[in-house]
């Protein structure tokens, strides 16, 4: 997957008040666009720490439980802490997934909704499933 097609828009999310870290992260748990919004400090200032749990956050994103046909598939799962919000989206087709830091206030309905609108362009891999909702 070239960076060229997930950059920008991964800025365009990092333009959503209150999102902190917008990033595609591929199979490997390898970030390969996005990153921090500027002027954001990380909480986790270690990059061994941030390694690990772009590792687990992909585990968790792509496990397939064997609900898809029952209950639809996974459209994101969120976690909400005490100083962020953590949100994970799969892309389908692929085996990446984007991943988002937000304020513990952000709505994470809407920031769904703009996720959908910035990435439905069918080369970004990622399908209309929210949308569709």
């Amino acid at each position: 997957m070239a960076d060229s097609i997930y950059d920008p828009r991964c800025i365009e999310l990092q333009h959503y008040d209150g999102v902190r870290f917008a990033a595609i992260i591929n199979h490997d748990g390898q970030k390969i666009a996005g990153g921090f919004t500027d002027g954001v400090n990380p909480h986790e200032g270690d990059e061994t720490k941030l390694h690990d749990f772009y590792k687990f956050a992909l585990n968790i994103s792509l496990r397939t439980d064997g609900l898809n046909n029952s209950l639809g598939a996974l459209n994101y799962i969120a976690s909400r802490r005490d100083k962020v919000i953590l949100i994970s989206f799969p892309f389908p087709v692929t085996t990446n997934i984007l991943l988002i830091s937000a304020e513990p206030g952000l709505n994470i309905e809407k920031l769904a909704e703009n996720v959908v609108k910035i990435f439905s362009d069918d080369s970004s891999g990622f399908t209309k499933t929210l949308a569709d909702d």
